[in-house]
């Protein structure tokens, strides 16, 4: 029996404030390039005063990807912990209106709903800030099990992995899809939490995984030292399917002894690379779920990833589905 849901994913419940910058702003505040790093309140505000013009739009990376299924016509639910405050309405409101079906764990305290400030540079990079709020205090009591029951993927996001009880949390979903039959799906998210949390995702992947997402710094992150060939090898001993982007390179889908190479997407002209990743990982989890041969699965997440690096903010402007169709992939 076909599951209701093609993908769930549980990750931060943010609203991020988007602004370009030249790099003289991420050496005043000490910020390396391409990356996220966790800030206080305090922080965030002292940043928010030297940003320019913003663009305010729902995020977060689990959130972003399911959006991307959504709009690649795709059965999508979201998890993720709001506060009681205008910005938790307003990103319950944007991903409930793509159709996503949102089970919103709201903050019993007083904690706002988190937000990330990105930076982005002249040449497209993206540069986060993130003052996670509500969304770092996801728990067991948040995860709707019902919805993980009833998804073909359960899909993680490994930002929400430092805070002890949103780590339980994710064992606790793991162990759920697993009982139900439903295929276990984690990104790395950033060499940022590799760094913070390199064996404590390496036996996670082991125990509870089946598809690994991760761009070449985080898999080489994952496993220091070695070459991109190299941590290829290791990661096909730790997990069944592992999707690895390379930007301008692509990608390249490992499953067993199978290395595929699928290119990227031409652009124009990058713009703001927020969200690649994530609506990568839209693209290949719709194919997948869809029955899509591996290769096909790569084309969509390259697809996909292209049409989101072309403007500033993390989700698509166009319906993917028109996109995908034009290329003959659905």
């Amino acid at each position: 029996m076909t599951k209701p849901l093609q993908v769930t994913g549980i990750g931060h419940a943010l609203v991020d404030i988007i602004a370009s910058c030249e790099e003289a702003l991420l050496e005043e505040f000490s910020l390396a390039k391409g990356t996220m790093r966790l800030t206080s309140p305090e922080e965030a505000a002292a940043l928010y005063d030297k940003m320019g013009p913003a663009v305010e739009t729902s995020g977060g990376s689990a959130a972003n990807t399911c959006a991307g299924i959504a709009s690649l016509g795709g059965r999508a639910g979201f998890m993720g912990k709001v506060g009681h405050d205008q910005f938790a309405r307003v990103f319950a409101h944007d991903i409930r209106s793509i159709g996503v079906v949102f089970s919103d764990g709201e903050a019993k305290s007083e904690t706002p709903t988190g937000r990330c400030l990105i930076l982005v540079t002249p040449d497209g990079e993206r540069t986060m800030n993130t003052n996670l709020g509500a969304a770092a205090e996801f728990a067991d009591a948040d995860l709707d099990r019902a919805a993980i029951e009833a998804s073909q993927v359960l899909y993680l996001e490994g930002y929400l992995f430092d805070p002890v009880e949103a780590r339980a949390a994710f064992h606790t979903a793991a162990d759920l899809a697993r009982a139900a039959g439903t295929k276990v799906a984690f990104t790395l998210s950033d060499p940022f939490c590799v760094d913070r949390h390199r064996e404590g995702f390496r036996s996670f992947i082991r125990d509870r995984v089946d598809i690994v997402f991760a761009n070449e710094r985080e898999l080489l992150s994952l496993f220091p030292g070695s070459t991109f060939e190299e941590a290829c090898a290791e990661i096909k001993t730790e997990c069944s399917m592992a999707a690895i982007t390379r930007s301008e390179k692509g990608a390249v889908i490992i499953e067993g002894e199978r290395a595929i190479a699928v290119p990227a997407v031409p652009i124009e002209k990058l713009v703001d690379a927020t969200g690649a990743g994530d609506l990568y990982a839209a693209g290949f989890l719709f194919g997948l779920a869809s029955g899509s041969d591996l290769e096909t699965c790569g084309r969509l997440g390259s697809l996909a990833a292209s049409e989101v690096i072309v403007h500033v903010g993390p989700r698509p402007r166009r319906p993917l589905v028109e996109a995908a169709r034009a290329h003959g992939l659905i």
